[in-house]
């Protein structure tokens, strides 16, 4: 099997490493390359920061492994390969009354990362995290040993996989449960809220399986946490053929995210919204999956890129540390167009799993000058606040917090000194967080 040379970057492109990468085809040439060569395995690169980039070592690319093994309509139960993606599962399996419980905002995921990663989306406060609907998972060991995974076979190994970022192994296939769907529709509602203490009442009240909130990030004084708040219910309807993305030819430059057109367009943005509601029939993609319509629109921040910082805070804490934290993302003026916030419920999975009850809020931030100190203070009221920030998108969190807002990080260790004592999967970002325990 080759392997490929490239200075590897991820989604945010604000980080990227060196490393030499493989791409196989076949399972048979999988094994052959982890037994003279192992190595972490990566999918779509969707995650923001490190997560997938290995520094001068070597990775495996998941995505031609993408076949689907088994799928039962009776029972929704699907078994696929990890290098499936999110969006296969919807566009096949949709038409037939069968969706993923759990989609994140991109359908472009890999099953394999969203495993990993144990992705939530807009009905988390409903269905929980992707993890919880996972059934089984075959995994490649360290020591070149295919092991099944499931609450009942291997249960400590199966929830340090789920939410573990890829440090116990190559996942090579898992058994998910799908839910059913009516069709491709949702009624979405979207209402334009005029601060962030509304915001917060609006999700309290809230009945929808979906919700999401678009806030301002450059709004002050009165007008400080205003937005749009979406919400949305499945419905009849045909699925809509997917369309090819429209492209971003080249870089931007960062011009579409500077400040005084990122007011503009919020100002526009909120005005297509009614103070009393108005709710309309759409696909579903566009609720689920908005930005998946552009392809590469991580190209708008320009070559030197943007990191994500996403954060939950618990109900207890969160009405005091979203305004500090949204208020410090208003005042560094490096924040994107557009911020998001959901509200979690306490479905998770995994040991490493993001989710907690609480309000989450993710802000796109330049990469720059003032960047890293602005993540750093952020990273420090979360972890005050008794909150964590989500693994996947996350480019500046330090050891001294992880295990604050990680409080089953112990457990996660055990098992990994079992399961990988070399260190074979160790990517950027677990050295970085010395994630695995094993450094002095």
């Amino acid at each position: 099997m080759a392997w490929k040379a490239a200075e590897h970057t991820a989604w945010g492109r604000a980080l990227r490493s060196p490393s030499r990468i493989a791409r196989p085809e076949r399972q048979s040439v999988l094994h052959d390359i982890m037994a003279s060569t192992p190595a972490p395995a990566i999918g779509a690169a969707r995650s923001y920061g490190d997560a997938a980039l290995n520094d001068g070592g070597h990775l495996i690319d998941m995505t031609r492994l993408d076949r689907l093994l088994e799928f039962n309509a009776e029972t929704g139960r699907v078994r696929a390969e990890a290098g499936v993606r999110l969006s296969d599962l919807f566009q096949i399996f949709g038409p037939q009354g069968w969706m993923p419980a759990v989609l994140p905002g991109t359908a472009f995921v890999t099953v394999g990362g969203a495993i990993a990663s144990d992705v939530h989306g807009k009905n988390h406060h409903e269905r929980g995290s992707f993890g919880q609907y996972v059934a089984s998972i075959e995994l490649l060991d360290a020591n070149g040993q295919v092991l099944t995974l499931s609450e009942v076979e291997n249960p400590a190994l199966f929830r340090a996989t789920i939410g573990g970022m890829g440090q116990t192994g190559v996942i090579l296939s898992a058994e998910l449960r799908l839910m059913r769907c009516p069709g491709g529709k949702v009624r979405l509602t979207r209402t334009r809220i005029p601060d962030l203490e509304a915001f917060l009442d609006a999700f309290e009240t809230s009945t929808a399986p979906y919700s999401v909130g678009w806030i301002d990030a450059t709004a002050r004084g009165a007008k400080f946490g205003r937005g749009v708040f979406e919400e949305g219910t499945l419905v009849e309807g045909a699925f809509r053929a997917p369309k090819a993305p429209r492209r971003l030819p080249f870089y931007m430059g960062g011009l579409l995210v500077s400040r005084p057109v990122v007011k503009t367009f919020n100002a526009a943005y909120l005005r297509r919204a009614s103070l009393k509601g108005r709710s309309r029939i759409r696909p579903v993609q566009d609720m689920l999956f908005p930005l998946d319509g552009i392809a590469q629109w991580n190209r708008l921040y320009g070559r030197r890129g943007f990191h994500q910082f996403q954060c939950v805070l618990p109900q207890t804490t969160a009405e005091i540390t979203l305004p500090r934290v949204l208020e410090a993302v208003v005042n560094s003026g490096q924040a994107s167009p557009l911020s998001v916030l959901k509200k979690l419920g306490s479905g998770r999975a995994g040991y490493m799993s993001f989710p907690m009850a609480g309000v989450t809020l993710a802000v796109d931030i330049r990469a720059g000058r003032g960047a890293l100190p602005l993540l750093h203070r952020l990273n420090t009221l979360v972890a005050e606040a008794g909150g964590r920030v989500y693994l996947a998108k996350d480019s500046a969190l330090t050891p001294d917090l992880l295990g604050t807002m990680y409080p089953d990080l112990d457990k996660f260790r055990d098992v990994l000194a079992k399961a990988d004592p070399k260190g074979v999967f160790r990517t950027d970002l677990a050295r970085r967080l010395n994630l695995c325990g094993d450094l002095p």
